[in-house]
């Protein structure tokens, strides 16, 4: 074949590798929205439909252990993924945010990217049918100008309970609505 593929964006998807804890972190997650006032309040004054802990916490594996054994399985995830995108690394990646979202039904997360971090993810902990997929854009799409239409100019990532999502942080996606009856709790991360 004459024509090769350059460029290519790198999407891991993989099972978090512990149901017990997935369970774990879906009743810390629901004691975090109920007990964190700030978080309810920024998510209230900026339209976020449900919780995210985004704007309040800043130290979820030093507060709750159930996060900190996230976090070590995380880092052999994101680990794993580097050497699949092949990056030339000084000294491996550390987390530099997490937090949690309970997204209630009816809620979205519009698009966007996560400055200032290499890799980006999302672990899902509760996602009831019809609860939304990842939204993932051609980074292309820019500069695309007077191309036509392809089948793969956005990608919808549908999650499971204990999928682990990891993408290039510059990679744009947003959160599809929630159409399900129930809340979606999901822990998003930056590593950098």
């Amino acid at each position: 074949m004459p024509s090769r593929s350059l460029f290519p964006t790198q999407f891991y998807e993989a099972d978090l590798g512990d149901d017990a804890l997935v369970a774990e972190l879906a009743d810390a997650a629901r004691e975090l929205a109920q007990e964190d006032r700030a978080g309810r309040a920024w998510s209230k004054q900026h339209g976020y439909r449900g919780y995210t802990s985004y704007a309040s916490l800043d130290d979820l594996p030093l507060r709750d252990p159930r996060f900190d054994d996230l976090v070590r399985l995380l880092n052999r995830h994101v680990a794993a993924f580097t050497k699949d995108c092949g990056f030339t690394l000084a000294k491996k990646l550390k987390l530099d945010s997490l937090w949690v979202n309970v997204l209630k039904p009816g809620g979205t997360h519009s698009g966007h990217i996560h400055p200032h971090s290499v890799v980006s993810g999302t672990v899902y902990v509760a996602v009831p049918p019809g609860s939304g997929a990842l939204k993932l854009e051609d980074p292309r799409l820019p500069m695309l100008m007077a191309a036509p239409a392809r089948p793969d100019t956005f990608v919808y990532a549908e999650p499971q309970a204990g999928s682990v999502f990891l993408w290039e942080s510059w990679l744009r996606h947003e959160v599809m609505p929630n159409a399900a009856k129930e809340d979606r709790i999901s822990i998003s991360f930056n590593y950098r």
